[in-house]
């Protein structure tokens, strides 16, 4: 089974309603541009907690307009939370044995990202 991670704690993954992508680390996101529209919900792949790339490609998308649910999916830790969020996230998709690792608390202690976000700074 599979949780979902959201700055109010860990619940259930809902049912996908609409068209749903599932994006792996290395996917090339140039032929997917005219699509974003069409999607409600993008999974991106993290296959391991050392790969980053999941990480540019929430950012992309983002760039590139998509508006969307767009999800985090795999092999997660708790301390990449907030850089999960600042990348264009809106939640993360951990295994169970993961959140049986690293409780809720651990997660929810990251929840506050937007405050401890250095570009915050520089806003104004």
């Amino acid at each position: 089974m599979t949780i979902l991670v959201t700055d109010r704690g860990f619940g259930p993954v809902p049912a996908p309603a609409g068209e749903t992508l599932d994006l792996a680390s290395d996917a090339d996101l140039s032929a997917l541009e005219a699509d974003l529209s069409a999607l409600s919900l993008i999974r991106v792949d993290f296959p391991s907690a050392a790969d980053g790339r999941g990480f540019t490609l929430g950012r992309r998308l983002r760039d590139m307009g998509y508006a969307g649910t767009l999800h985090a999916k795999g092999a997660m830790i708790s301390d990449q939370y907030a850089m999960a969020r600042r990348s264009g996230f809106d939640a993360v998709e951990i295994p169970e044995e993961t959140a049986a690792r690293q409780p809720e608390d651990q997660w929810q202690f990251r929840a506050d990202w937007q405050q401890n976000d250095y570009r915050s700074r520089f806003a104004g």
